[in-house]
């Protein structure tokens, strides 16, 4: 398995997303591409603008749900879909998600738009070895 990563893996009637990477910031970032990839081809798609979001959360889990729920909002009701995902830390508690936008029409949506984040099953968490992993289950 390669250091850094996403993956969709079968989940009765919603999405399930797993990704794993160095840190948490890298992890989140990777959950979160996991989580556009599964729901829409981006591959023909150009950024046409940048939107930056500070999310802060009591623990990874938290920020990784608040970071998928902007990736749901924006999916949902913007016309716009993230091509491109970065996460930095922001102080104690937080993180910046830095998304590539491009317009819905300039890619191909392959499932169902996804309603909301289940905190049943969501981590986000290191390893013994420092290295992360996390996993979130998607209402679609």
């Amino acid at each position: 398995m390669n250091s850094q990563g996403n993956r969709a893996v079968p989940h009765t009637a919603d999405l399930r997303v797993e990704a794993w990477a160095e840190s948490c910031h890298e992890c989140v970032a990777e959950a979160l591409r996991g989580l556009v990839d599964s729901v829409v081809d981006v591959s023909g798609a150009a950024v046409t603008r940048t939107a930056e979001r500070e999310l802060t959360g009591a623990s990874p889990a938290d920020l990784l749900a608040a970071a998928a729920e902007e990736i749901i909002y924006i999916l949902d009701t913007s016309g716009e879909i993230p091509v491109s995902v970065r996460v930095r830390p922001a102080g104690p508690a937080g993180i910046v998600v830095t998304l590539g936008l491009a317009s819905a029409g300039a890619a191909e949506f392959t499932g169902a738009v996804p309603k909301a984040v289940s905190f049943h099953g969501l981590t986000c968490q290191p390893d013994a070895s420092g290295h992360w992993s996390a996993s979130m289950t998607v209402d679609v």
